[in-house]
């Protein structure tokens, strides 16, 4: 389908909103053109069947001894049916009637059908528009909007010149009309369209980096995949996985599976399995994290694009008890990532998704998911999100990173990522990470839509996914034309020991008047004495200062004797004395716990240090020669896991001759002149 036609039929469904206005919010024109434009699409499916239904239930209904929806679907030719008489366009006949013959019409679908329109409330929304006399209207509408998958003559497919049937509008064509109208609903309601589906041209990339390895292998005669999105959405990365395994083994088995937590989403996607002929029943709804809809099983390929940065503080209890009681056993057990994004999680459950690696080296799994940058290196050492990185890295499953142009994606104009994984590395890729960068791989579109302001074309798909499949060897050919584009990294490089490098707490201790104002507000000072006496012993020693501590407490309790002022005992009052009267002086003196240097807390310092060096050696090059006296508390080294893509291509950009700029700014301020003339003229 050329884009034209695509939005011709999505401007045929959209113009039913000029009918809804007034009498529906502009965010619930979806609770009506939707289903009515899947509706429509299932009647035109199942149109030239239609006769041969009818008169098989006809034949058999009634009858207790025969499976009847067994019969029924196969007289259909799909996983579902109709065994009633009425169409749409026959309905429109009667307006008195349309809400009841309309809803009769939905009741004879088959069960599977029915449970789809059952999400968007359908029977709810035939009586509103009843109630408001527009129903024969609408549905006069869609029963002009030709849906057909095939063009028909008397009730039979229309054959072309190779013998097939005449296409008028492909399951995969339907699903470009079905995201043109969730993104313009979501315009309309300002919600994020992305949530719901995904560039076309990005999942063309993506499934080609997730199954191109094993094309030879899908070659073969009686090749069977299956293929898991657990943030399906419409299905667009379902049906384009389906249809890469095809195109190279049309006699492959492809069964795809899904789970989504829209309704209107989850209903779009499982009409377009049905029509497709692929099992509805795979297409679960609920939450994955929650309510995993494929519990205990495992797929060859899985991939999702889910929403980025989205908190899962909704299913917070469910995930923590796993993550609590489970473990390692678990989809969590490598840790917990921050509770305002749940991608991390994503990929964790897509983990437990993959199918073990026997002993014979089959089996295996490979995933493709869609991030932002923060899963790159969120998270602090030991936190959730470094430690799922760690156990990611150490099981040598990140095959590689493709890093996207910006403003690629319908609801966000931020850079994304591919990341890759797979347990069955090829033995090249082993221990080994790739880091590819696509970021200049981009055509601008000629009209944005939402922050979509560009796209990659078969071209630059072709470009990447080549520079994808010989990443090892550009990265060591200099030569290599794409050489700057890819870089080799050992699992281990993103490792680095977090250690904290402390240096000596150094204090000259002296009294101010700020200082015995600060003793008479004290809460530690008044609990232990008489603030206001210490104060007033002490105020005799207002100016005189003390490089030592035991000079300092000598003087301060001798005075205080002297005055009839007892010095209280108790750790509380000696730290409260110290952190009032002592001054940090970089010539004080060394303050000792037990012996050895107290450390200060304002001149603590962090580094990272890569796993495969000394931390030592590291403190002696890269510490000492600056501050002497600093030291490491080993106690307090952590390991954290990072992927700090941005860092390892950054070119440095001199900046321009001052000569240039200057020059510049002299021609705009000529050019604001001129037009400052020519206004006061």
């Amino acid at each position: 389908m050329n884009s034209s036609k695509h939005t011709e039929l999505a401007n045929h469904a959209w113009s039913v909103a000029d009918l809804l206005r007034g009498d529906y919010k502009q965010s619930d024109y979806g609770k009506v053109i939707l289903p009515f434009t899947v509706l429509r699409r299932l009647e035109c499916v199942l149109e030239p069947a239609k006769d041969n239904v009818l008169g098989v239930y006809d034949q058999l209904k009634g009858r207790e001894d025969v499976d009847l929806p067994r019969f029924l679907r196969k007289a259909a030719g799909h996983s579902f049916y109709n065994t009633s008489r009425y169409t749409l366009k026959a309905i429109t006949k009667d307006s008195s009637q349309a809400a009841k013959h309309l809803l009769a019409y939905v009741g004879a679908f088959s069960e599977n059908a029915q449970e789809v329109l059952d999400k968007y409330d359908f029977p709810q929304q035939i009586r509103r528009l009843d109630n408001a006399n527009l129903l024969y209207r609408v549905i006069g509408r869609f029963a002009d909007l030709d849906l057909r998958p095939v063009e028909l003559k008397d009730g039979k497919p229309v054959l072309g010149d190779d013998g097939q049937p005449k296409v008028i509008v492909s399951n995969h064509q339907m699903g470009y009309v079905f995201e043109e109208l969730i993104r313009r609903f979501a315009e309309q309601s300002n919600e994020t369209a992305g949530e719901h589906f995904t560039p076309r041209e990005v999942i063309e990339l993506m499934v080609n980096l997730l199954i191109a390895p094993d094309d030879d292998a899908l070659s073969i005669p009686g090749a069977s995949r299956t293929v898991l999105d657990p943030a399906c959405g419409t299905g667009g990365m379902l049906s384009a996985a389906e249809e890469h395994i095809k195109q190279l083994n049309d006699d492959a088995t492809v069964t795809v599976f899904g789970q989504e937590l829209n309704p209107e989403s989850w209903a779009i996607c499982r009409s377009d399995m049905m029509i497709k002929g692929q099992d509805p029943e795979n297409i679960k709804f609920g939450n994955s994290f929650s309510d995993d809809g494929h519990r205990n099983k495992h797929f060859d390929y899985i991939l999702a694009n889910p929403p980025f940065g989205v908190e899962w503080k909704k299913v917070k209890d469910e995930v923590e008890h796993e993550y609590e009681t489970l473990g390692e056993s678990g989809r969590f057990g490598a840790g917990l990532p921050r509770i305002n994004d749940g991608s991390l999680l994503f990929l964790q459950h897509m983990i437990s998704k993959m199918k073990p690696v026997t002993t014979d080296g089959k089996g295996g799994s490979r995933i493709a998911i869609v991030f932002n940058g923060s899963p790159l290196f969120s998270g602090a050492a030991e936190s959730g999100e470094s430690r799922i990185r760690q156990w990611i890295l150490e099981n040598d499953w990140l095959e590689g990173i493709v890093a996207l142009p910006d403003q690629l994606f319908y609801n966000t104009g931020i850079s994304t990522y591919f990341w890759i994984l797979t347990n069955r590395k090829a033995r090249g890729h082993r221990g080994k990470v790739v880091l590819l960068d696509a970021r200049d791989q981009f055509a601008k579109m000629r009209k944005s839509l939402g922050d979509k302001r560009k796209y990659l074309t078969k071209d630059q798909i072709k470009t990447i996914t080549q520079l994808y499949a010989e990443a090892l060897d550009a990265a060591q050919d200099a030569e290599h034309p794409m050489h700057a584009k890819v870089k080799v990294f050992a699992n281990e490089d993103f490792g680095y020991h977090r250690i904290t490098v402390e240096r000596p707490l150094k204090l000259r201790f002296e009294i101010t008047e700020e200082t015995l104002t600060e003793l008479v507000a004290s809460k530690p000072i008044q609990k232990a004495t008489n603030a206001e006496s210490l104060a007033h012993a002490l105020k005799p020693l207002v100016g005189q200062v003390w490089t030592t501590k035991r000079e300092a407490w000598d003087t301060l309790r001798k005075t205080m004797a002297e005055a009839g002022a007892p010095w209280p005992a108790g750790t509380p009052f000696q730290k409260t004395m110290r952190e009032i009267v002592g001054v940090r002086d970089p010539e004080g003196e060394i303050q000792l716990v037990k012996g050895s240097p107290e450390p200060d807390p304002e001149l603590r310092d962090y580094e990272n240090v890569p796993l495969d060096e000394d931390i030592d050696e590291y403190l002696r090059r890269e510490v000492l020669p600056h501050v002497a006296d600093a030291w490491i508390d080993d106690e307090k080294t952590k390991i954290g896991y990072e992927i700090p893509f941005t860092r390892h291509f950054y070119v440095y950009k001199p900046p321009r001759p001052l000569a240039e700029i200057d020059a510049e700014l002299k021609a705009l301020e000529f050019e604001i002149q001129t037009l400052l003339g020519e206004v006061t003229e």
